[in-house]
C-alpha cells in the first residue's frame, strides 16, 4: 500500500510538472499576425481569470483592435477618453510610409500617453498586463502596443506608526514603490542618486529597487547587493523581510544585519553616508545595508536635536541596553551564589521578601520573564486601544497577584519591570528582540554558574559580535576595528559642523561632507553681532 501511495504521489507530482511546463511553453510563444489566434492564445493563458477584460474596439477604416487589461489595475477614465474614443471615432491615420507597424502608428498618431512600449513575446505581454498595462492588438501585426495606464487604490502618505516622530518629517513610505522612490528623489535632487530595478519572484514578479548615491557608495557593495538579490529563486516576495533573510551574512545570528525603516529621511541620511537601500513593491519598509550595532542604537531624532541632549540620551540608551540584557541574570546570580556582595540591610530585605516563595530565583525569573513577554506580545497583536490596556493592567494585576500569592518575590517584580522598560529604550525593534532573546540564556548561565556563567556568556556574545559582518562591514565598527575619527558619531554625537567626514568603511570614495572651516561664528572678537 505504501508503494502504491508513493507511485500515485509521484504521478501527481509529474502531472503537476507537466502542467507547469505546458503553461510556460504557452507563455514563451512568439505572437502571430492573426488577431483571432493571438486572442485565443491569451484566453488560454488567462483562463479562469475573471478579472481579465478582452475588449474589442471597432476602429475607423482599420478593422477591429483588441484591448486586454486587468480590471482594477487600470485607470478606466483615461482608458476610455485617451485610448478607446480616439480609436473608435477618429480611427488610425494612414499614409505614413516610414511607419512599419500598426502599433507604432497608434503610438505616434492616436494615443496621447507618455508610457508606451511594444512587445512581441507572449511572456512580455502577460507580464506587462499583470503590471497594469493595457495591451492593444491589431490584426496583421505581430507587435503589441502596451500603454501604461496603471491606477489602483493606495494609502495616502501618513506618519509612520512603528517609528514615532518627535522632530522631523512626518511622512512615511507606503506600499507603492513609485511613490516611495519619488519621496527619495524629492530629497536628493541629483542625477547621482541611482535607482536600479530588479524583478524577484516567479509568480509575484515583485519590483525591487536598489538605490544608492554614485560617487559616495562603494561599487563593490553595490555589486554584492545585486549579486545576492539576483541569486534569489522564490515563487513570491510579499515583504522586504523575505529578502532580508535570504541575503544576510549570518542567517543563524539573532542580531539584525540590516536596518528596516518606513522613513524617507532615514533612508536619505544613510545614503549620504555611503550605504545602499532596497525598496520592495507592496511594503512600506525599506532595507538599509550595511548595519552596525551602534547604528541600530541611533534614533531618527538624534540628527535633528541639539548635539548635547542627543549625546546624553545616547549614553542613557547604552546603559539601559546593558540593563535589559544583564539585570535579571545579575539578580539571579547574586541572590543565589554571591549574597556577600549585597549590603546587609538590602540582603535582609530581599531574604525577607523571598521567605515565602516556593521557587528558587532562577525559576522565579523565568516565570516572570515569560509572563512579561506574553503580555507584551498580546499588547502588540490586539487592537491598539485594547492592547495598551491589556499590557498595562495585565502587568499590574498579575504582578501584584503573584506577589500576594507568594509565587514570586516583590524585588524580582521590580527587576523584571525595570528590564522591560530598559528594552523599550532600544530604538530598533529587531535589535530589541535580539536582546530579549539573549536574556534567557544569560539567566540560565547565572542560575547554574553565577557570575562566572555571566562572564562566559558575555565573552561568547563578544566573540560572536566581533566575528559578525554585514555586507563585509564589521558589526562593531568603528569600535572594533578602532577608528578614532568615526567615534564622533557612536557613543555621542558631535556637532554637525565637526562631522565633516563620512564613515571610512562606507563613504571612503567621497569622504568629505563639510569643507574645513565651517564653524559657527555668530559674533566677532568685539562681541558685536556681524552685520
Amino acid at each position: 500500500m505504501k508503494k502504491i501511495r508513493r507511485v500515485k504521489k509521484n504521478l501527481r507530482y509529474t502531472d503537476a510538472l507537466q502542467a507547469v511546463e505546458r503553461s510556460h511553453t504557452e507563455v514563451e510563444q512568439q505572437l502571430g499576425t492573426s488577431l483571432e489566434e493571438n486572442e485565443q492564445l491569451l484566453k488560454t493563458v488567462f483562463q479562469k481569470c475573471s478579472d481579465l477584460v478582452f475588449h474589442k474596439v471597432p476602429t475607423k477604416d482599420r478593422g477591429t483592435m483588441l484591448a486586454v487589461y486587468v480590471d482594477g489595475l487600470v485607470d478606466s477614465w483615461h482608458l476610455d477618453e485617451i485610448v478607446l474614443k480616439p480609436l473608435l471615432y477618429e480611427g488610425v491615420p494612414q499614409g505614413l510610409e516610414r511607419v512599419q507597424s500598426v502599433a507604432e502608428l497608434v503610438r505616434n498618431e492616436s494615443v496621447a500617453v507618455g508610457q508606451t512600449k511594444t512587445v512581441t513575446m507572449t511572456s512580455e505581454l502577460v507580464l506587462e498586463v499583470m503590471r497594469g498595462g493595457v495591451a492593444l492588438l491589431a490584426d496583421g501585426s505581430a507587435e503589441v502596443l502596451v500603454i501604461g495606464l496603471q491606477a489602483w487604490e493606495k494609502r495616502s502618505l501618513q506618519e509612520p506608526v512603528t517609528e514615532s516622530v518627535i522632530r522631523g518629517p512626518r511622512e512615511g513610505f507606503i506600499e507603492n514603490i513609485r511613490t516611495n522612490t519619488s519621496l527619495l528623489r524629492r530629497r536628493i535632487k541629483s542625477p547621482r542618486l541611482k535607482m536600479e530595478t530588479l524583478t524577484i519572484g516567479e509568480l509575484s514578479q515583485t519590483s525591487v529597487v536598489v538605490t544608492y548615491i554614485e560617487g559616495i557608495v562603494s561599487e563593490s557593495l553595490v555589486q554584492e547587493v545585486h549579486r545576492r538579490l539576483s541569486d534569489i529563486q522564490i515563487d513570491g516576495v510579499l515583504e522586504s523581510g523575505y529578502l532580508e533573510e535570504m541575503i544576510e551574512d549570518k542567517p543563524f545570528s539573532p542580531f539584525p544585519q540590516m536596518q528596516y525603516t518606513e522613513r524617507p529621511d532615514v533612508v536619505v541620511g544613510n545614503l549620504l553616508e555611503g550605504r545602499v537601500a532596497v525598496l520592495v513593491d507592496g511594503t512600506p519598509n525599506a532595507l538599509l545595508m550595511p548595519l552596525t550595532i551602534w547604528g541600530a542604537m541611533h534614533a531618527n531624532e538624534d540628527y535633528y536635536e541639539r548635539w548635547m541632549m542627543v549625546s546624553l540620551v545616547r549614553l542613557i540608551r547604552i546603559l539601559f541596553l546593558g540593563i535589559a540584557l544583564l539585570l535579571p541574570s545579575l539578580y539571579v546570580a547574586i541572590t543565589t551564589y554571591h549574597q556577600e556582595m549585597l549590603p546587609t540591610n538590602l540582603l535582609l530585605s530581599i531574604a525577607g521578601a523571598r521567605e515565602n516563595s516556593p521557587f528558587p530565583a532562577l525559576i522565579e525569573a523565568l516565570i516572570m520573564e515569560v509572563t512579561f513577554e506574553a503580555l507584551r506580545e498580546a499588547g502588540v497583536r490586539l487592537p491598539k486601544p485594547v492592547g495598551q490596556a491589556v499590557s498595562i493592567v495585565g502587568a499590574l494585576v498579575i504582578g501584584q497577584a503573584a506577589v500576594d500569592a507568594a509565587i514570586v518575590s516583590a524585588p524580582l517584580v521590580i527587576v523584571v519591570s525595570i528590564t522591560g522598560i530598559a528594552s523599550f529604550t532600544i530604538p530598533r525593534y529587531n535589535l530589541s528582540i535580539a536582546i530579549r532573546l539573549m536574556r534567557f540564556p544569560m539567566i540560565f548561565l547565572a542560575g547554574t554558574l553565577g557570575l562566572f556563567g555571566i562572564t562566559l556568556g558575555l565573552l561568547g556574545l563578544l566573540i560572536h559580535l566581533s566575528s559578525l559582518r554585514s555586507f563585509g562591514t564589521p558589526y562593531l565598527y568603528p569600535v572594533a576595528p578602532l577608528t578614532i575619527e568615526s567615534l564622533r558619531d557612536v557613543f555621542i554625537r558631535a556637532p554637525w559642523w565637526s562631522l565633516n567626514v563620512r564613515p571610512r568603511l562606507t563613504g571612503y570614495n567621497d569622504p568629505v561632507r563639510i569643507p574645513e572651516g565651517q564653524y559657527p561664528s555668530p559674533e566677532n572678537e568685539s562681541g558685536k553681532p556681524k552685520s
